[in-house]
């Protein structure tokens, strides 16, 4: 093998060696993505201690098997009330769950929208607290300022409810206007862009190209088909009496199309557009005056600054009330797990809240573990098999609509607000 060949050898092997480095590197970043974006929230009655019952999940969980991370989820002391109510309030906490969530999720896909094309930015606009959505999750804190302790579990569901209906309304005003903007905008841009025989003709012509301030005569704007020029420039002269000779001049052309000028007299007008249309000449609509002309390009300037100055604070705000929303969101988890487990384990309240980081590769493996830690808790459960999971249900007390029911409470947690479908 001569040199050259050598040296060419090498040069492919390096390059396959590249595209394999950013393929693998893209199927580890997709993987992490994927792998990051669920968590489990679960709860499970205290052993001796509370305390006792983490460590047991923990070590066969995390230490021994590797099939999760965990991290403990802090539920401040609520009142608990009667059990009419936590029965009631589990359903409407499904609902509110539910509810939450769209809005959490719309507000993020909107602020892709406004975005445009820094789409790919959205990720690191969507922050909760300031800060990224698995570190709030994984160190979950109860805001008492926003929702007292010391109200009732209902008041406290409903000053979620509150808070987040007005946001979703005012999400809908203000995308409702930003859009309308927008819309404006992008339609006048169009007739600047568009074809000949549909786009704006303001800033393809001049003052003189048109007799203007003429009693009799008149400047019209005809658009001829390319493969038509010669069949307008023999013969636009004899489509009717009164053209002015020698008149048309050829203004401006796109791929498909010429914009050409006729002078004629005014009171041949109508018969001239009838014989071109005869012909597949388009006479556009069009009156020379600089007053509007100028009107129209200032009003295509205020549609630009007006969507600059709306763009930076309504991105603002959907930044703030995503965080609002997906803070609102976790809490109400919170409140969900604290009621079923109260329903589920009974008082006085004696539970752990567990949030699981489940590795992908182990999830059906961690179901299992789980089972075997819990499956005692209920014993129609352990008939269901290693999973524990049953049908759907739609039990009082036991969750709003749950797809699976599992002898220990359970909630799963996607915070991928990019991809996943609300």
């Amino acid at each position: 093998m001569n040199i050259v060949a050598l040296v060419y050898l090498l040069e492919h092997i390096e390059m396959l060696i590249t595209i394999y480095s950013c393929f693998t590197s893209l199927i580890i970043m997709m993987n992490k993505k994927r792998k990051m974006s669920e968590y489990w929230l679960i709860s499970a009655p205290g052993d001796k201690t509370c305390q006792q019952t983490w460590e047991t999940l923990n070590n066969v969980t995390s230490k021994q098997n590797s099939l999760s991370i965990n991290y403990k989820f802090h539920i401040p002391d609520l009142k608990v009330g009667t059990l009419d109510q936590l029965v009631g309030l589990s359903d409407d906490l499904g609902k509110l769950d539910s509810f939450v969530d769209q809005v959490t999720h719309k507000v993020a896909s909107y602020l892709g929208e406004v975005l445009e094309d820094q789409r790919d930015k959205l990720q690191e606009n969507l922050m909760a607290n300031n800060g990224d959505l698995a570190v709030y999750l994984t160190h979950f804190q109860w805001d008492m300022a926003k929702y007292p302790i010391k109200q009732s579990l209902r008041n406290i569901a409903d000053i979620i409810s509150k808070q987040v209906g007005q946001i979703d309304a005012d999400l809908k005003t203000k995308s409702s206007v930003y859009n309308n903007l927008k819309s404006s905008l992008q339609n006048m841009e169009k007739k600047q862009t568009g074809s000949l025989l549909t786009r704006n003709l303001a800033d393809l012509v001049r003052k003189e190209h048109f007799i203007q301030d003429s009693e009799y005569l008149t400047t019209l704007l005809v658009v001829v088909p390319k493969s038509g020029f010669s069949d307008w420039n023999q013969n636009y002269e004899k489509l009717t009496d009164m053209i002015v000779p020698r008149s048309s001049q050829l203004v401006s052309q796109d791929n498909d199309y010429g914009l050409f000028t006729v002078t004629l007299f005014k009171k041949v007008a109508e018969e001239f557009k009838h014989h071109a249309r005869e012909k597949k000449f388009i006479v556009r609509e069009f009156t020379y005056n600089e007053v509007e002309l100028a009107a129209g390009k200032n009003e295509i300037s205020k549609l630009v600054t007006d969507k600059k100055k709306q763009f930076g604070p309504l991105v603002r705000w959907l930044k703030v009330n995503f965080s609002e929303c997906f803070c609102a969101w976790i809490h109400v988890k919170a409140l969900r797990v604290f009621v079923e487990s109260v329903l589920r384990y009974g008082l006085p309240v004696n539970f752990q809240a567990m949030l699981l980081h489940p590795n992908k590769k182990n999830t059906k493996r961690l179901r299992d573990v789980l089972h075997q830690l819990y499956g005692h808790l209920d014993s129609s459960a352990q008939q269901g098999g290693a999973s524990g999971a049953h049908d759907s249900v739609d039990i009082p007390g036991l969750g709003f609509g749950q797809a699976e029911y599992f002898p220990y409470v359970y909630y799963k947690i996607n915070i991928d607000m990019v991809d996943s479908k609300a």
